[in-house]
């Protein structure tokens, strides 16, 4: 028996919040009785302090990193219990042991592991058990993965008929070994190269098992609306379950597009579809600086790529295509070379935290040539930043009642973006102590209810008796995100602790490096 007192519960459902003691036996909330009345010793007093579901992260890219560190401290160091991974496409399984395309897939998102690639889910899940996981976690079976699979390692290019009917046989293993549904990032490659057909043979399979079919859309700039109506339009003949990861529009001028696209999704919801999105709450993204080329080069092997950029030619090429560009977000002139900051490169370590103008005007080159001679010289991971969108487009989102949280976090290179690990408690901070973007009770529920709502976990996500007890305390009073692009992994001031399935993962500031994070199998 474990039991918080005289707490201010804010339970996961957008309802007023009320004081209470929470009695927790096991795995499972028991009891929720009036302030101070348990009969049962107190292990932890709540007063002055929130009490709160804990945290689920609908868009996370962890399935590496929890077999890396299977404590998932940046997770639990940020109150999140409950993790939703394989996103934008990109996973490990199905794949050949030590794949080449595998690894190069993961550099810069995922990170290295030394024994990856697993044939499918349930193995997977066999490294995934014997490791043991801090947080709760559901796994999306990626596309880019089931494209190399059946297209035979040859995945950037239109996939035939045969190649498509091996893509649905090895998804629907994924299914009923417990995938929650299908990931795809049209924006890379190789799920890019996916045509309407493929789409449409995968997305009726999902709709036919109910599983979600999460998407990071083709264009979130200049063809952000173009891109939006294109996954509609896949749900509207398929009957999917459409999740849109990271909803935003890239570019100065393109903030003006948000309220067009929030009409459109709210018109869809009035047809009948299904359609939700989730959001992290930063103005900057990260991402691989590779994603900056344009899509024909994102095909080449990174050895190829970087020989093709020793031809000033063909440098001329892609900077024309890059200054063109149509039909693809072209980063680079949607935001300025000011805007985009090197987060971590191995072999150039010392431009880390410069932007590419700043590399540029170091090397006394133009942006264009420092930014081919970076990727030209890189042996390792070569991530950045981009400041993407405004503060208002984030607000307006943010306030939107289809709205799900997710960290989009990435756990590769030595530095990256502080989303990995304050995320949550930027989001209260900044959105609910210093701007009173929305109250608190809404923003929480927007990071555990509605979120188990949408992953049909319903012991999950709210404090009632019945439900596992994922918990959170902070005072809210002292809660702050110390996080910064320096020290993106600093401790957040506030966060009391942090219990996952009835077991303690966090206490005022120490962890226990508790595993006791189920596996969650649709």
């Amino acid at each position: 028996m474990f039991v918080f007192s005289n707490a201010t519960v804010v339970d996961g459902t957008g309802g007023a919040p009320f004081t209470a003691d929470i009695q927790i036996e096991n795995d499972q909330i028991t009891a929720i009785l009036p302030p101070e009345t348990s009969r049962f010793p107190v292990d932890y007093d709540c007063t002055g302090k929130v009490l709160c579901p804990g945290f689920i992260d609908m868009h996370g890219h962890s399935e590496l990193e929890v077999l890396r560190n299977p404590s998932m401290r940046p997770k639990i160091g940020q109150g999140i219990t409950t993790e939703v991974t394989g996103n934008c496409g990109i996973g490990v399984f199905p794949a050949e042991k030590d794949s080449a395309f595998l690894k190069e897939l993961c550099t810069d998102v995922l990170g290295p592991y030394e024994a990856i690639g697993w044939n499918d889910f349930s193995s997977y899940c066999a490294t995934w058990k014997q490791q043991g996981s801090g947080t709760n976690m559901a796994f999306l079976q990626a596309h880019a993965t089931l494209r190399s699979f059946a297209m035979e390692g040859s995945p950037n290019r239109i996939a035939t008929l045969e190649e498509v009917q091996t893509m649905c046989s090895l998804l629907q293993v994924s299914l009923e070994s417990g995938c929650l549904g299908m990931s795809t990032g049209l924006y890379y490659a190789p799920c890019l190269f996916a045509d309407r057909k493929e789409l449409l043979s995968l997305l009726a399979l999902l709709q036919r098992n109910d599983r979600l079919f999460t998407v990071h859309i083709r264009c979130e700039g200049d063809g952000v609306l173009t891109s939006l109506q294109e996954v509609l339009e896949l749900a509207r003949e398929t009957g999917v379950r459409l999740q849109i990861s990271h909803l935003k529009a890239i570019g100065r001028e393109n903030q003006q597009l948000v309220g067009q696209m929030l009409s459109m999704i709210e018109e869809a919801r009035l047809e009948g579809l299904d359609v939700h999105f989730d959001q992290y709450p930063y103005a900057y993204g990260s991402t691989s600086l590779f994603s900056l080329l344009p899509p024909p080069y994102l095909r080449l092997s990174r050895s190829d790529l970087q020989q093709m950029l020793s031809s000033e030619k063909e440098r001329q090429r892609i900077k024309q295509h890059m200054e063109e560009a149509r039909g693809w977000d072209s980063i680079a002139v949607l935001c300025g070379w000011d805007a985009i900051k090197v987060l971590t490169l191995e072999t150039n370590p010392r431009y880390e935290g410069m932007s590419i103008a700043e590399v540029a005007s170091e090397r006394g080159q133009g942006p264009y040539d420092a930014f081919f001679d970076l990727l030209k010289e890189e042996k390792g991971s070569a991530l950045m930043t981009d400041v993407t969108q405004s503060q208002e487009s984030i607000k307006r989102i943010l306030s939107h009642p289809l709205m799900c949280f997710g960290t989009d976090a990435l756990y590769a290179g030595r530095k990256t973006h502080p989303r990995s690990y304050q995320a949550a408690i930027h989001l209260l901070d900044r959105y609910w102590k210093q701007q009173h973007v929305l109250p608190l009770e809404q923003l929480i529920a927007k990071m555990t209810g509605a979120c188990a709502l949408r992953l049909n976990i319903p012991d999950r996500g709210t404090i009632k008796p019945g439900c596992k007890a994922d918990i959170v305390v902070f005072d809210p009073k002292t809660l702050q995100d110390c996080s910064s692009d320096q020290v993106p992994d600093a401790k957040a001031k506030g966060l009391d602790l942090v219990m996952v399935n009835g077991n303690v993962a966090y206490r005022e500031g120490s962890y226990t490096d508790a595993t006791a994070g189920d596996l969650l199998l649709y």
